[in-house]
């Protein structure tokens, strides 16, 4: 089932030129997406050098043969000879984080935006650590970040230095496959795998561990062509499953994954309209397309109390790439199921079948009316007046330009963006999957990598921007088209939240410890600190000029939004 972004090739779009946009299959799909350089233009680069190929050159060489363009590095001493390694492989470019963490939050955004496996490289246990939320994040995302950590040389393991660390034990949480190289020369072999576990369905983070004598010697074997599996076909008799259920009516379709795509939105809204059932997406969707011509499934809302009583109609709750909807935290005399206690869970596909095949499959079996362009949604005027939460969110849905990437980290404070954007141009939505702060500034760094020439917009709260602010380097470094809009409330107000719903009477450490206004941040220094250009504003009026500014104008662009 081909799915395409709703740019064109090569056509003008708000003053921009989308170019250089191309078929890759990858998970069951083919999706029209946008990278620096076509890979089918581009052959597998090396500089010519009489010496044989190292370990970290079989490597990094292999990453390159399976399309991977960039690297997102924050090397080290036991790295050097895979940054070496870099410097013989012009095809793929690295990439410079002052922090792990943004290094893998970036290539968890690249890899959601491309459909790609993205690379990072960390420093030995330590460095793999301060990457591992971003990193359980991409592992709630299911975003295919492969992630390459040096470790000492084998024979320097037992000597027990500063940096040794059970590299393997640190990878597992958050890796779906975790390999070890054990030998020059399976090198290729063992980078082949790691990408080829991460790429194929059911897609998600891995993690390759090359020690430095493995990096360093010589190697007779040649690169390899990673091989991804392809998706397994829909299963008729899931699908006669789900459609059983459809016509028995009060039923729910929860849609994730590719699901979310075009192609998967098209088919929902094909069962939708045969069948009356109730279209939804999970709180935080890893990455979904949104605006005109598309069908604006609601969101799962993050209380347990409205979500519960949204599901609770449904007998039958049909998963298309989505897992079961869940309550956050487990609170006190409730459930962790956010469905009726006597309804009935449906998985749609298992996790080796594309959801938006399987999604395609089951409106065939429901003779579902044909695909249509959906009714336009209404989109916000331009606000005024005093700058609040509501208003901020109004501003952006009703500034943002075609072909836009939107990060969304806003906690509390953009809670009502995703429902104000629907009417929106063609955008692509991206979202806080698995609840780490610090998400949102480097998924967007590596979004603004995958997609250089569509503007990329990171909606963020300031209390989880402070995780990854060293963000906002790479952004200058790299200058990018992204505006950061900092959701200044000076406060953890997710937390004073959670307190009002507990109704529990904030003390004097209750709000000391969510307070985020003595000292107050001052975002404008801070980004012009990593030499990304700052502005503050007070009013609404001012933010709607701020965005307009942005839009217009190349680069990054910090934009330190003070809440009411």
């Amino acid at each position: 089932m081909a799915a395409s972004y709703a740019l064109g090739h090569g056509k003008q779009r708000s003053g921009r030129t989308y170019a250089g946009w191309q078929p890759v299959r990858l998970g069951g799909m083919t999706r029209t997406i946008q990278y620096r350089k076509r890979a089918a233009d581009r052959p597998m680069e090396t500089q010519p050098h009489s010496q044989p190929l190292t370990g970290a050159e079989v490597a990094i060489q292999t990453a390159a043969a399976a399309g991977i363009d960039v690297c997102f590095a924050n090397p080290g001493t036991t790295e050097l000879y895979l940054v070496q390694a870099l410097d013989r492989c012009p095809g793929i470019k690295p990439i410079l984080a002052v922090f792990e963490g943004v290094c893998t939050g970036a290539a968890d955004g690249y890899a959601r935006v491309t459909g790609r496996p993205a690379l990072a490289l960390l420093h030995l246990g330590p460095g793999l650590a301060n990457g591992q939320a971003n990193l359980h994040n991409a592992r709630k995302a299911h975003s295919p970040v492969v992630s390459i950590v040096g470790e000492h040389a084998t024979w320097h393991i037992a000597a027990n230095a500063p940096l040794t660390a059970d590299i393997e034990t640190l990878a597992r949480p958050m890796s779906q496959f975790v390999l070890t190289a054990k030998s020059p020369d399976t090198v290729g072999q063992d980078m082949a795998e790691v990408i080829a576990r991460a790429g194929q369905l059911p897609t998600g983070p891995t993690t390759l561990i090359l020690p430095g004598d493995i990096q360093w010697a010589h190697v007779t074997t040649p690169p390899v062509q990673p091989q991804i599996a392809a998706p397994a076909p829909p299963d008729a008799d899931e699908t006669e499953r789900a459609a059983r259920a459809l016509r028995a009516g009060q039923t729910a379709l929860v849609l994730s994954g590719s699901a979310l795509r075009t192609a998967g939105l098209q088919a929902a809204d094909r069962i939708e309209r045969a069948t009356g059932c109730r279209v939804l997406t999970p709180t935080f969707p890893p990455i979904q397309d949104r605006g005109i011509g598309l069908i604006s499934p609601d969101k799962i809302p993050y209380a347990p109390e409205p979500a519960t009583q949204l599901l609770e109609p449904y007998k039958n709750v049909i998963l298309a790439g989505a897992h079961e909807p869940v309550a956050f935290f487990g609170y006190p005399n409730t459930r962790s199921s956010l469905c009726a206690e006597d309804g009935q869970l449906i998985q749609l596909c298992s996790a080796d079948i594309d959801p938006a095949t399987a999604l395609a499959a089951l409106a065939d079996a429901l003779d579902a009316p044909a695909v249509r362009t959906a009714p336009a949604l209404p989109r916000p005027e331009v606000p005024s007046g005093p700058l609040t939460p509501a208003n901020m969110c109004r501003a952006l849905a009703a500034a943002q330009p075609e072909g836009a990437i939107v990060m969304d980290e806003g906690a509390t404070a953009g809670f009502a963006y995703h429902g104000m954007a629907g009417g929106a141009p063609p955008f692509t939505y991206m979202a806080l999957t698995g609840g780490s702060i610090g998400q949102g500034l480097p998924c967007a760094v590596g979004a603004a990598v995958a997609a250089p020439d569509r503007p990329t917009i990171c909606l963020e709260g300031d209390g989880s921007s402070l995780y990854t602010i060293q963000s906002l380097w790479t952004m200058a470094r790299e200058q990018q088209n992204l505006t950061s809009i900092i959701c200044k409330n000076r406060a953890y107000s997710i937390l004073r939240w959670e307190l009002e719903r507990a109704k529990m009477t904030p003390g004097e450490a209750s709000l000391a410890l969510t307070a985020l206004d003595s000292p107050e941040f001052d975002f404008v220094k801070l980004a012009e600190g990593f030499g990304v250009e700052g502005r503050a504003v007070h009013t609404t009026e001012e933010l709607n000029e701020a965005l307009q500014s942005a839009f217009k104008n190349p680069g990054p662009l910090l934009i330190e939004a003070n809440l009411e």
